[in-house]
């Protein structure tokens, strides 16, 4: 209003960096929550609200430091489902799990679901498109401030697999995934909120997958961007371990069968220096995240000592 004085106001300060999440001593443990009917390994079993929102209270009592909520399957060959119908699924859940006072994620390509999410207490994004499904995505996240999955992942599930070429696959997921990350901070995704996935299985095949796991520390740094980026690995159940892990026979192992072989490699993800993993049955993970980050702590205790560094 005119002759109105103006009042002084603080310049904003940044948030932290992944404001809102857990900062244990360690890689970080994320429990998945598939509010669906289909996913590769537990589609169907908490389909009920109330249900998935027990199974998410059961994660966290067992050591997960966020509950991943999805409410559509990202699985080889899945078929999409409407916005309204993943609403449907996953807004229940996550309202309930964060009143209870838990770390929420919602999993989830769609902006319009997302908002949601985020309105209804998740504290982050958890996108295995990167943001390529729905371009809208990178404002949603903007704007909420939150912390934001991106994912290397090239194609929709229907036909990913069609998609799985490439020439050397550690060096095109880090140029393909550092084009996407300095895309959405170009969108205003606050590049302290950023944390990258190289997708595990999407658009790729076992000796791919396998590859990329023996590099992790390299997938952090991405080319063209300076800073180094917390990184969340999502290997639990994936098809590779199971034919890894195939009877003589070469029937591949059950998904729930291949529990004990993703506890050691979410120990030697943590030892590679990833942020968070992904799993499905957390107690055993959890304990080898910790075993993990106490080998390290004593390996570089150690160096000084003359012991292999």
């Amino acid at each position: 209003m005119e002759g109105e004085i103006p009042v002084a106001r603080e310049p904003s300060r940044p948030r932290p960096r992944l404001s809102g999440l857990p900062r244990p001593p360690r890689a970080l443990i994320m429990g998945v929550v598939n509010v669906t009917p289909d996913s590769f390994s537990d589609g169907g079993s908490w389909m009920d609200p109330r249900a998935a929102a027990r199974h998410g209270r059961e994660l966290a009592a067992a050591g997960a430091d966020i509950v991943d909520v999805g409410g559509e399957s990202t699985r080889p060959g899945a078929q999409r489902i409407s916005a309204a119908e993943e609403l449907r699924r996953v807004i229940p859940v996550i309202s309930e799990l964060a009143a209870a006072g838990l770390c929420v994620s919602v999993d989830t390509t769609r902006a319009a679901v997302a908002a949601p999410a985020l309105d209804a207490g998740a504290a982050m994004v958890n996108d295995v498109s990167g943001s390529l499904a729905d371009p809208a995505m990178a404002a949603v996240v903007a704007a909420a401030g939150v912390p934001y999955v991106v994912t290397h992942w090239r194609a929709p599930s229907a036909d990913m697999y069609e998609k799985a070429v490439y020439g050397d696959v550690v060096a095109d997921v880090r140029a393909e995934l550092g084009a996407r990350v300095a895309g959405v901070i170009a969108a205003g995704v606050d590049p302290a909120q950023v944390i990258v996935d190289p997708g595990l299985g999407f658009a790729k095949r076992a000796e791919h997958n396998w590859a990329l796991l023996a590099a992790l520390p390299q997938l952090a740094r991405l080319p063209g961007l300076d800073a180094s980026f917390p990184l969340l690995v999502g290997a639990s159940r994936k098809s590779f371990i199971g034919r890894l892990l195939a009877d003589p026979d070469g029937t591949p192992r059950p998904f729930t069968d291949s529990d004990d072989a993703t506890v050691a490699l979410s120990a030697l993800s943590a030892a590679a220096g990833a942020w968070c993993v992904r799993v499905h049955a957390v107690p055993g993970n959890a304990d080898a995240v910790r075993v993990a980050a106490r080998w390290c702590a004593a390996r570089a205790s150690g160096a000084g000592l003359g012991w292999p560094g």
